[in-house]
C-alpha cells in the first residue's frame, strides 16, 4: 500500500542502522536520513508511541490523515493574478518537487521556481523564492510543505531499478525442428537459494514450423523473442537454439506464448518446493463431543458492554437466556453493583476480559478480580487473547474459560490446541462461512459458540480518542466517565460507535452496522448476542428472534459470509 520509492527509502535507511548495530559501530543518526524518512511519508513527524512514561498527546496526528511532508515555510506574499507565492525556504526545493499549501487538499507540481525574477532549477534553505502557477485557497501566512522530493524519488527509483533489482538466472534450449512442435527446455542455475536449484522441465507449443518461402527464421530472431523477460523476476543467462535450416515460424507471437508458458511452469515448480504440506491426521478423533444440538432453540449468551441505571433488567426474557457476559470495566465500578447483584443471582455470570490489558494495570485488575469473584456469583471468564490464560491461571480450576472471537478459531486443529490450554468453550471466527461452521460443529472437541447479533468491534486501540492521548492525565476532562455517546464519523457519514475504557485508556471502535446471522439452517447449540445501547425491549426482541431461529429483516452482504445488515 506504499509506493516503491517509499519501500526503497525505508529499507535502505533501516538496513544502514541495523548494520551499525551488527557491526558494533558507533550509533550516530544522520539528520539527512531523518529528513528522507520524513519526506517519503510522515503524519506530523515521529512519535515515541507507548515508550514514554508520560501521556503522549502526539501519538495520533489530528491535522492530516495522509503525508504531511517537509515544512518549507510560510507564504509571505500571494499574487492571485499571476499565481505566484513568495516564501523564505526552511528546506531545499527544486523543480520537479511537489508541494502542498495549508488550506488546500490538492498538491502542486513545482514547474516554475524563481529567485529575484530569475528562473532557477533549485533553491537552498534560507533563500527567498517565488513559486509560479499556484491557484486556489491561498493567502499570506499559510504553511507550505514539500510533499515529494524529485531527487529522493529519483535516487530511490534508481536503487530498485538497477542494483536492487535481483533476477533469477536460467538456462534455456529452444528446439525448432521440421514437422515437430516448437519446444523449450528450462533449467535453473544452482546458487545459494535452494528453492531455485535443480529444476528442469520442457514445454511445447502448438505451433509447427513450416518451410520458408522467402526469409527463414534466424537464431538471432529466436533469441530476441525469448529474451523478453523484463516484467518477470527471471532472465536467460544462456540460450541455446537448435534450429533446422530453411524453416519459418508462422506466428512469431507463438515464441512469446511459449516463453510465458515456460515461466509460468517454472513458478509452479518453485511453489511446489515451498508449499506447506498438510498435516496427516487420523479421521477418527480420540475425544469428540457427541453432536446433539438443540435444533429448536439455541442456548443464548447475552453480552452487555454497557449497563444503564434506568433499565429494569428484571424484564429480560429470563427463561431464554442461559448466561450473561459483563465487561470487566463495569464490574469494577461500584455504581453498578445493584444491577450486577441481580444479574449474578439470576444468571450464570461471566467476566468479559478486554482485548488489551496494559502491563501497569495488571496488578490493579487482578486485585479487582479477587474482590469481584468474592462478591458476585461468577461462573467464568471470556478470554480475549492467549496472554489471558497465563494472566488468569489461578482461576482455571474453579471457573469456565470461554475463548472469545478474537482468538480467531478457524478450524478444529486450533480448537484442539485451545482445549489443551484449558478452554471449555470457544467462540468461532467471525470470518467463517456456512460450510466451515458446519464442518467444525460436527467434529469439535469442545463446545462452540457463534456470535449471531450485535455491533461488533472493528478495532481495539491502545489510545483514548476523547483525551487525545495514550495514557490518563489529569486535565483531559474525563469525558470517558460521562453518560455521553461518542462516534467517529467517516466521509460517507457512517457513525462508528466509540466506547472508552476508563480503567486503562483503551478505546473500542465498533462497526457502523449492526450484524446478524440467521441460524434457522445452522445446527448450532450455543449462540451469543452483543448489546451496547439497546433498550430492554429491543434486547428482548432480538432474544425472541434468535431463540426461535427466525430470520431478521435486512439484505445479505455480498462478500460470502453469513452476516446480515439490519
Amino acid at each position: 500500500m506504499k509506493s516503491p520509492e517509499y519501500v526503497a527509502t525505508v529499507t535502505r535507511i533501516y538496513r544502514k542502522y541495523i548494520d551499525m548495530i551488527l557491526n558494533e559501530e558507533k550509533f550516530i543518526i544522520d539528520e539527512n536520513d531523518v529528513n528522507d524518512l520524513m519526506q517519503v511519508f510522515n503524519r506530523g513527524g515521529f512519535s515515541n508511541g507507548h515508550l514514554d512514561n508520560n501521556p503522549n498527546k502526539e501519538f495520533v496526528f489530528p491535522e492530516k490523515p495522509n503525508n504531511m511532508g517537509i515544512y518549507l515555510g510560510k507564504v509571505n506574499k500571494y499574487n492571485a493574478n499571476k499565481g505566484h507565492i513568495t516564501l523564505k525556504l526552511e528546506n531545499n526545493l527544486q523543480v520537479g518537487d511537489s508541494i502542498a499549501v495549508q488550506k488546500e487538499s490538492t498538491t502542486y507540481f513545482v514547474s516554475e521556481l524563481m529567485i529575484k525574477n530569475s528562473n532557477v532549477k533549485d533553491a537552498s534553505n534560507g533563500c527567498e523564492v517565488t513559486i509560479g502557477r499556484m491557484k486556489g485557497n491561498i493567502s499570506a501566512g499559510d504553511k507550505v510543505y514539500r510533499i515529494s522530493s524529485k531527487s529522493l524519488s529519483d535516487f530511490a527509483k534508481k536503487s530498485y531499478e538497477s542494483a536492487e533489482n535481483i533476477k533469477i538466472p536460467l538456462n534455456c534450449t529452444v528446439t525448432i525442428k521440421k514437422d515437430s512442435p516448437i519446444k523449450m527446455k528450462i533449467s535453473t542455475i544452482n546458487n545459494g537459494n535452494s528453492i531455485y536449484n535443480n529444476i528442469n522441465f520442457e514445454v511445447s507449443s502448438n505451433t509447427v514450423p513450416i518451410d520458408a518461402l522467402k526469409t527463414p527464421i534466424s537464431v538471432e530472431r529466436v533469441v530476441k523473442q525469448i529474451s523478453k523477460t523484463n516484467n518477470t523476476p527471471y532472465y536467460f543467462q544462456n540460450i541455446t537454439v537448435l534450429l533446422d535450416d530453411g524453416l519459418y515460424v508462422p506466428s512469431i507471437s507463438s515464441l512469446n506464448d511459449l516463453r510465458r508458458s515456460a515461466l509460468e511452469k517454472l513458478e509452479e515448480e518453485i511453489i511446489k518446493k515451498v508449499a506447506r504440506k498438510p498435516i496427516k491426521v487420523s479421521n477418527k478423533k480420540e475425544e469428540t463431543i457427541t453432536y446433539t444440538p438443540n435444533l429448536e432453540h439455541p442456548n443464548i449468551a447475552l453480552s452487555l458492554r454497557n449497563l444503564y441505571f434506568d433499565y429494569d433488567y428484571s424484564k429480560l426474557h429470563k427463561q431464554k437466556i442461559t448466561k450473561i457476559y459483563i465487561a470487566l470495566k463495569l464490574l469494577v465500578n461500584k455504581n453498578y453493583y445493584d444491577i450486577i447483584d441481580y444479574l449474578s443471582e439470576n444468571y450464570d455470570l461471566y467476566i468479559y476480559i478486554p482485548t488489551i490489558i496494559k502491563a501497569n494495570y495488571k496488578n490493579i485488575i487482578l486485585n479487582s478480580l479477587d474482590s469481584i469473584t468474592t462478591r458476585f456469583n461468577i461462573k467464568g471468564f471470556v478470554i480475549s487473547n492467549l496472554a489471558d490464560l497465563k494472566f488468569l491461571e489461578k482461576y482455571k480450576d474453579n471457573y469456565d474459560f470461554v475463548g472469545n472471537y478474537s482468538l480467531n478459531v478457524f478450524n478444529n486443529y486450533s480448537i484442539d490446541e485451545y482445549k489443551k490450554l484449558g478452554l471449555n468453550r470457544v467462540t468461532l471466527s467471525r470470518e467463517l462461512n456456512h460450510n466451515d461452521i458446519e464442518e467444525i460443529l460436527h467434529s469439535s472437541s469442545v463446545d462452540t459458540e457463534l456470535i449471531v447479533y450485535g455491533s461488533l468491534p472493528v478495532m481495539a486501540s491502545n489510545y483514548c480518542f476523547l483525551g487525545k492521548t495514550n495514557k490518563c492525565h489529569p486535565d483531559c476532562g474525563t469525558k470517558c466517565q460521562r453518560e455521553n455517546i461518542y462516534y467517529l464519523k467517516d466521509r460517507l457519514g457512517f457513525k462508528f460507535r466509540v466506547i472508552p475504557d476508563n480503567l486503562q485508556t483503551v478505546t473500542l471502535i465498533f462497526n457502523s452496522k449492526k450484524l446478524s446471522i440467521a441460524t434457522n439452517d445452522i445446527p448450532i447449540s450455543n449462540v451469543r448476542i452483543d448489546m451496547i445501547d439497546e433498550t430492554i425491549d429491543e434486547i428482548n426482541k432480538v432474544i425472541d428472534s434468535v431463540y426461535n431461529r427466525e430470520k431478521l429483516d435486512g439484505k445479505e452482504y455480498t462478500n460470502g459470509n453469513l452476516y446480515r445488515e439490519v
